[in-house]
């Protein structure tokens, strides 16, 4: 069975046009293989604290050294780990708040960034272990981002999916949504039909 991993990251709840879509391929996914099991991730309703000092110390000791408090503050880390190794497949919702992504993400990247779990350094640099997964990211923006400088998104999710071995990257974009409505409708439906036109 198939397991799908749901990341959805924006403030705005069941209105999010990036959860609005990455429903849409969840519902395509579901249809073309009826037994695949999606978990879901909502890192606004259930928000990461910022990374601190003391709980990136407790990343790095070892698990058997590690003080009670440690072992609690790595402890929600080692799950999310556990939660995406388990995926098969990565579906991330990602709106653009500020020319960047959303803060909540960020948060939950860093808990993710885990040496010996998530990567290793070798000689020759470091080494991704999630290895054989897939990462659909829908991103959905305001204006238009794509193929400039600003849009910093999408090079920073690649690198730091990259970092941690899942390299088979697809993005699908919904830009200019605050352009017009007539803009909006555009993009939303473009996006939709490259959604049901994917063979997943």
């Amino acid at each position: 069975m198939k397991t799908v991993l749901s990341i959805n990251s924006s403030i705005l709840g069941d209105n999010s046009q990036s959860r609005q879509l990455s429903n849409r391929l969840l519902e395509r996914i579901q249809k073309l293989h009826p037994n695949t099991k999606v978990v879901e991730r909502d890192l606004v309703k259930n928000a990461l604290p910022h990374l601190t000092g003391e709980q990136f110390s407790a990343f790095i000791t070892p698990p058997e050294q590690r003080t009670d408090a440690q072992k609690v503050l790595a402890s929600q880390s080692d799950d999310l780990v556990k939660e995406i190794s388990e995926a098969d497949t990565v579906v991330l919702a990602l709106p653009m708040y500020n020319f960047g992504i959303p803060s909540q993400l960020k948060s939950y990247f860093d808990n993710l960034a885990r040496a010996g779990m998530t990567f290793k350094y070798t000689a020759t640099g470091p080494v991704g272990l999630l290895i054989g997964k897939k990462a659909i990211v829908l991103a959905t923006r305001g204006g238009f981002y794509f193929g400039t400088d600003k849009d910093t998104q999408t090079k920073y999710v690649k690198d730091f999916l990259g970092f941690i071995g899942i390299t088979d990257v697809e993005f699908i974009y919904a830009e200019g949504l605050a352009v017009s409505p007539e803009q909006k409708a555009k993009s939303l439906e473009l996006a939709s039909e490259i959604i049901q036109a994917m063979s997943l």
